[in-house]
């Protein structure tokens, strides 16, 4: 079976079992069905994948909410500033990354990210192109994607 399935047959079974399906219920019983299944993980046979993916989705989040913070301060201290520094730019970006959901999950974080926008997608799907609000150095920017979001995506839904 799934582990992502049976971790939430864990969780909806703690909900019952404790007669509480608050959203704090349901998280506790995830993780306590989590670290349940990660120490049977030899006996019931889940694929190891399932752990990776998970950890890495956590880091993936993490690692959003840390650029978040970063972009935030960068774009109010350009705000208040009397004169802006900014340079607005396109950039095109090369796609590594090629199923829709990878791509559309890659464009969400960049558009999420203050500071950057995800403008199209080439026909292709080989090309992102991103308007930046710091985009005087269009290779940096370009390698903080691809070694930031992109790979992190890439190891979460490596097969």
């Amino acid at each position: 079976m799934n582990g992502l399935v049976l971790n939430l047959l864990l969780a909806f079974a703690w909900a019952a079992m404790t007669g509480d399906f608050s959203f704090a219920s349901f998280a506790t019983g995830a993780v306590l069905g989590f670290f349940a299944l990660w120490l049977s993980q030899p006996l019931t046979g889940i694929d190891a994948m399932y752990f990776k993916r998970f950890w890495r989705s956590v880091y993936l989040a993490m690692f959003f909410i840390w650029e978040l913070l970063l972009s935030s301060v960068k774009v109010a201290w350009d705000v208040i500033r009397p004169v802006p520094q900014n340079k607005p730019a396109l950039i095109e970006i090369p796609l590594t990354v090629k199923s829709d959901f990878e791509i559309l999950l890659l464009t969400n974080l960049i558009s999420l990210t203050p500071g950057t926008l995800s403008v199209d997608v080439t026909q292709d799907r080989e090309t992102l192109i991103v308007h930046a609000m710091f985009g005087d150095d269009a290779e940096e920017i370009t390698r903080d994607i691809k070694t930031g979001f992109e790979r992190l995506i890439m190891g979460v839904f490596e097969k």
